[in-house]
Protein backbone atom coordinates (compact mmCIF):
# COMPACT_ATOMS: atom_id res chain seq x y z
CA UNK A 1 0.00 0.00 0.00
CA UNK A 2 3.00 2.26 0.42
CA UNK A 3 5.85 2.50 -1.74
CA UNK A 4 9.42 4.47 -1.06
CA UNK A 5 11.35 5.67 -4.22
CA UNK A 6 14.86 7.00 -3.99
CA UNK A 7 17.13 8.84 -5.64
CA UNK A 8 20.53 10.25 -5.95
CA UNK A 9 23.18 7.72 -5.23
CA UNK A 10 25.88 7.34 -7.46
CA UNK A 11 29.93 7.99 -8.04
CA UNK A 12 31.34 10.42 -6.28
CA UNK A 13 35.17 11.39 -5.24
CA UNK A 14 36.77 11.25 -1.37
CA UNK A 15 35.80 15.01 0.17
CA UNK A 16 32.51 14.75 -1.86
CA UNK A 17 28.60 15.73 -1.19
CA UNK A 18 25.50 13.88 -2.23
CA UNK A 19 21.90 13.92 -1.75
CA UNK A 20 19.94 11.27 -1.13
CA UNK A 21 15.95 11.62 -2.01
CA UNK A 22 13.35 9.06 -0.71
CA UNK A 23 9.30 9.60 -1.59
CA UNK A 24 6.62 7.73 -0.36
CA UNK A 25 3.35 7.19 -1.70
CA UNK A 26 0.28 5.26 -1.10
CA UNK A 27 -2.80 5.55 0.79
CA UNK A 28 -0.75 7.49 3.34
CA UNK A 29 -2.75 8.94 6.68
CA UNK A 30 0.54 10.09 8.54
CA UNK A 31 4.35 9.44 8.55
CA UNK A 32 6.13 8.99 11.89
CA UNK A 33 9.71 8.12 11.93
CA UNK A 34 11.84 8.35 8.78
CA UNK A 35 15.33 7.22 8.26
CA UNK A 36 18.35 6.11 6.31
CA UNK A 37 20.14 3.15 6.65
CA UNK A 38 23.28 1.33 4.69
CA UNK A 39 24.56 -1.74 3.85
CA UNK A 40 28.24 -2.21 3.00
CA UNK A 41 29.51 -5.55 1.38
CA UNK A 42 29.53 -8.04 3.63
CA UNK A 43 28.51 -5.89 6.80
CA UNK A 44 24.85 -6.07 8.26
CA UNK A 45 22.48 -3.13 7.94
CA UNK A 46 23.28 -0.06 10.25
CA UNK A 47 21.39 2.87 11.26
CA UNK A 48 22.81 6.38 9.13
CA UNK A 49 20.19 8.90 9.97
CA UNK A 50 17.12 9.01 11.61
CA UNK A 51 14.40 12.03 12.09
CA UNK A 52 10.96 11.86 13.88
CA UNK A 53 7.60 13.52 13.06
CA UNK A 54 8.81 16.27 15.43
CA UNK A 55 12.00 16.83 13.70
CA UNK A 56 13.81 15.00 16.50
CA UNK A 57 17.25 13.50 14.89
CA UNK A 58 19.61 10.75 15.47
CA UNK A 59 23.20 9.97 14.21
CA UNK A 60 25.72 7.83 15.01
CA UNK A 61 29.29 9.01 15.65
CA UNK A 62 30.34 7.96 12.19
CA UNK A 63 28.31 10.14 10.36
CA UNK A 64 27.43 13.18 12.95
CA UNK A 65 28.79 16.10 11.89
CA UNK A 66 28.88 15.15 8.15
CA UNK A 67 25.27 13.92 7.42
CA UNK A 68 22.26 15.72 7.47
CA UNK A 69 18.69 14.32 7.75
CA UNK A 70 15.82 16.48 6.65
CA UNK A 71 11.99 15.75 5.72
CA UNK A 72 9.40 17.52 3.60
CA UNK A 73 6.11 16.48 5.31
CA UNK A 74 3.78 17.61 2.75
CA UNK A 75 5.87 15.84 -0.06
CA UNK A 76 5.87 12.77 2.25
CA UNK A 77 9.95 13.32 1.70
CA UNK A 78 13.01 12.42 3.52
CA UNK A 79 16.63 13.29 1.66
CA UNK A 80 20.14 12.68 3.39
CA UNK A 81 22.59 15.67 2.83
CA UNK A 82 26.09 14.05 2.53
CA UNK A 83 28.89 15.91 2.66
CA UNK A 84 32.73 14.87 3.61
CA UNK A 85 31.90 11.31 2.29
CA UNK A 86 34.63 8.80 2.74
CA UNK A 87 35.69 5.72 1.17
CA UNK A 88 33.97 3.89 4.22
CA UNK A 89 30.43 5.17 3.52
CA UNK A 90 30.56 3.76 -0.20
CA UNK A 91 27.45 1.19 0.44
CA UNK A 92 23.97 0.49 -0.33
CA UNK A 93 21.35 3.29 1.17
CA UNK A 94 18.09 2.31 1.81
CA UNK A 95 14.92 4.60 3.30
CA UNK A 96 12.78 3.17 5.97
CA UNK A 97 9.23 4.93 7.00
CA UNK A 98 6.83 4.15 9.00
CA UNK A 99 3.48 5.86 9.61
CA UNK A 100 -0.60 4.69 9.39
CA UNK A 101 -2.18 4.10 6.31
CA UNK A 102 -6.21 5.54 5.48
CA UNK A 103 -7.51 1.96 7.00
CA UNK A 104 -6.05 2.81 10.33
CA UNK A 105 -3.22 -0.23 10.17
CA UNK A 106 0.28 1.17 10.82
CA UNK A 107 2.83 0.69 7.76
CA UNK A 108 7.07 0.14 7.73
CA UNK A 109 8.29 0.01 4.14
CA UNK A 110 11.67 0.03 2.78
CA UNK A 111 12.98 1.95 -0.18
CA UNK A 112 14.76 -0.13 -3.17
CA UNK A 113 18.24 1.17 -2.18
CA UNK A 114 20.73 3.26 -3.88
CA UNK A 115 24.40 2.73 -4.47
CA UNK A 116 27.15 5.22 -3.02
CA UNK A 117 30.24 4.48 -4.01
CA UNK A 118 33.30 7.26 -2.87
CA UNK A 119 36.16 6.25 -4.82
CA UNK A 120 39.13 7.91 -6.79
Amino acid sequence: QVQLVESGGGLVQPGGSLRLSCTASGSIFSINAMGWYRQAPGKGRELVAAITSGDVTNYPDSVKGRFTISRDNAENTVYLQMNSLKPEDTAVYYCNVHGTVRSGTRFGSWGQGTQVTISL
